[in-house]
């Protein structure tokens, strides 16, 4: 039974387990879903990533969540927020982000969970805004953006897409905490 820090309607969140990795693994090496990203990753880089999630929440409270559904528990994805600090004007800040296993697109997984993740930062965490970021091609996460309520702030070029032309010119979205 897992321990879930917060739920939604059919979601529950939760901390990263070191035994996670291979449902990372299969998530993060399935080229669908990292069509929008540079590259799909290594069981490594999974490992790697839930260690980093585990640090982050230790110190903040939140990470990108790992999620399974209520009932089944069964692993759809990660769904949280996380600290940006890479080198741009709008950092440090705090983004929302998703990643769901392709059998639960289309069943509002994303935009309930980025709800439910929203809520979280601001009414537990305390947090005075949230950003999302995406390249200008990711229109499925574009749309969930639109659909929590965040806002268009700008166009940029990502400094950490520099070698994916098709994926540098992103778009910033955010939300403030009213």
């Amino acid at each position: 039974m897992s321990t879930y820090i917060f739920t939604s309607e059919r979601l529950g969140f939760r901390n990263w387990k070191v035994d996670d990795v291979d449902l990372l693994y299969k998530l993060n090496s399935n080229e669908e879903v990292m069509r929008y990203f540079p590259s799909v990753q290594t069981k490594e880089q999974c490992a790697e990533f839930i260690i980093r999630m585990q640090k982050q929440f230790k110190k903040n409270k939140f990470c990108y969540f790992a999620v399974d559904l209520l009932g089944t528990e069964e692993f759809i994805g990660f769904v949280g927020i996380s600290e940006q600090t890479y080198e741009i004007d709008f950092n440090p800040s705090v983004d929302i982000g998703w990643r769901l296993l392709p059998e639960f697109w289309g069943k509002g997984y994303a935009t309930e969970g980025a709800k439910a993740c929203l809520q979280y930062g601001f009414e537990t965490i305390k947090l005075d805004k949230i950003i999302s970021v995406a390249p200008t091609i990711n229109i499925p996460s574009i749309t969930v953006m639109k659909k929590v309520g965040m806002q268009k702030v700008k166009l940029f070029n990502h400094p950490s897409l520099k070698a994916f032309p098709k994926l540098e010119e992103c778009m910033l979205y955010e939300i403030l905490n009213r």
